[in-house]
């Protein structure tokens, strides 16, 4: 069929919603209608967007393999387990704040600047820190 007698061709909607059926059930592929009725993919994308039953759903299917879903589910399963433990640290945080905070004003002594105000020395080495004259 050339391509002038291609482009006079009209396809009535009952055959367009025919086909998109087809699609759908699984009975026929779109290359299978393509070959079938010289029609381009394009213009059968066209009849499932129109008359397809997804037309008017603004959800989007995605599909993925049993490893994809397993290797998400696994992750959300980690980030929920570091979620607890970081929610776990921020209460020991939280206590041990509460707790210096009770002992300022249980001994009257500014605990939290002593702390900031000089850095401890972890490297064990205190010839190296004294200065020499």
């Amino acid at each position: 069929m050339t391509t002038a007698e291609r482009r006079r061709r009209h396809f009535s909607d009952n055959f367009k919603i025919q086909k998109v059926r087809e699609l759908e059930t699984g009975k026929t592929k779109i290359s299978e209608i393509c070959k079938q009725y010289e029609v381009t993919g394009t213009n059968v994308y066209r009849w499932l967007n129109k008359f397809g039953s997804m037309k008017n759903k603004n959800e989007k299917i995605i599909i993925e393999t049993d490893s994809d879903t397993k290797q998400l589910l696994a992750l959300k399963k980690k980030v929920a387990d570091l979620e607890r433990i970081i929610g776990q640290k921020q209460i020991q945080i939280d206590f041990k704040d509460k707790m210096i905070d009770l002992a300022e004003e249980m001994y009257g002594v500014d605990i939290k600047k002593k702390l900031s105000t000089q850095p401890l020395n972890t490297s064990g080495d205190t010839e190296k820190d004294t200065p020499t004259v």
